[in-house]
């Protein structure tokens, strides 16, 4: 069974819409990394502020010993 002219026009056509020069979809990928990547500094910059409220937090108490420290870590 050979290709109908539909088959041919629909291929063509893909190749056209993926390879053809500077396409829309190299244009489009390229802002979703971008997206992605400022997504990623964002979530990096909270971290990065949240840390320093959770280090008062997570200090042991003056008075316990290292053996304590231990027990409070792993909830024995």
């Amino acid at each position: 069974m050979a290709p109908g002219m539909w088959q041919i026009l629909l291929v063509v056509l893909l190749a056209v819409l993926l390879f053809g020069g500077r396409g829309k979809i190299a244009a489009v990928m390229g802002d979703f990394a971008k997206g992605i990547t400022s997504f990623r500094k964002g979530l990096k910059d909270e971290d990065d502020e949240g840390e320093g409220e959770s280090d008062d937090a997570a200090a042991p108490a003056p008075g316990l010993d290292a053996a304590a420290r231990e027990d409070e870590k792993t909830g024995v």
